[in-house]
């Protein structure tokens, strides 16, 4: 620390992670409040106080990890900045479990292959488009449960035969794509600051065999109505 405990620009870049550049555009739009704590020494020198670093580590991370706009990032930290935070600590909570879930419930290679009827170049083809994500370890439960679908399709007929290849499977991840971003958006707003976040996690991970029947029952009613409307224009 330099001047009574704040911290130079250069300082406050390197202690935040975050570039001399970026931060001058947090400070013009406002998002590090209105220049209390600054102190002037020069027309070109300036010294921030400390805790500048946690706040521009978390505008940074609102930016980035919750693709929020800086008008709005402003808001919340002028309005609420104990609840971004909030928000924050539940995204970390959410990943540590989902991260060490998938790593502790990983399936070999190996036991996939001889477990279901999908050829290799099938399975290299679907981590190609990252639509499965396998590592040195295996397969995570979220894989195999793809892995399991795509079997089922495939012994129901839909195969290359008829036209039906790995590739239709961007359409639904392309799909879903809005809908879980909206999904995360509605989570974390409801839940974050308003309970623990061990417990938020946990009504997260019940919720998750739920929805997926819920979607799924969704789709196969939405996809009857629809063969039902096709009908009815070829008819008239």
């Amino acid at each position: 620390m330099s001047r009574d405990g704040l911290l130079k620009m250069s300082e406050l870049a390197e202690r935040s992670g975050v570039s001399v550049g970026t931060i001058k555009h947090y400070l013009r739009e406002g998002l590090l409040g209105g220049g209390e704590g600054i102190v002037r020494t020069s027309r070109n020198m300036a010294y921030y106080p400390p805790e500048f670093v946690e706040r521009i580590q978390l505008i940074k991370r609102l930016q980035e990890q919750r693709f929020m706009p800086l008008r709005l990032i402003k808001g919340v930290m002028a309005s609420d900045p104990d609840r971004a935070r909030a928000l924050v600590e539940l995204e970390d909570h959410i990943l540590e479990r989902a991260v060490a879930a998938q790593e502790s419930d990983r399936i070999s290679g190996a036991q996939v292959r001889g477990r279901y009827d999908l050829p290799q170049n099938v399975l290299d083809r679907l981590a190609e488009l990252q639509v499965l994500s396998p590592t040195t370890s295996g397969y995570d439960p979220d894989d195999i449960a793809i892995i399991e679908a795509i079997s089922r399709f495939r012994a129901g007929g839909y195969d290359e035969a008829l036209g039906f290849t790995v590739y239709d499977t961007l359409r639904y991840r392309e799909a879903l794509g809005p809908l879980v971003r909206e999904e995360v958006r509605a989570l974390l707003d409801r839940l974050a600051g308003e309970v623990e976040p061990e417990r938020a996690v946990q009504i997260i991970a019940s919720g998750a065999a739920p929805l997926r029947e819920l979607i799924g029952a969704m789709h196969s009613k939405m996809l009857l109505c629809e063969l039902r409307r096709q009908r009815g224009a070829t008819s008239a």
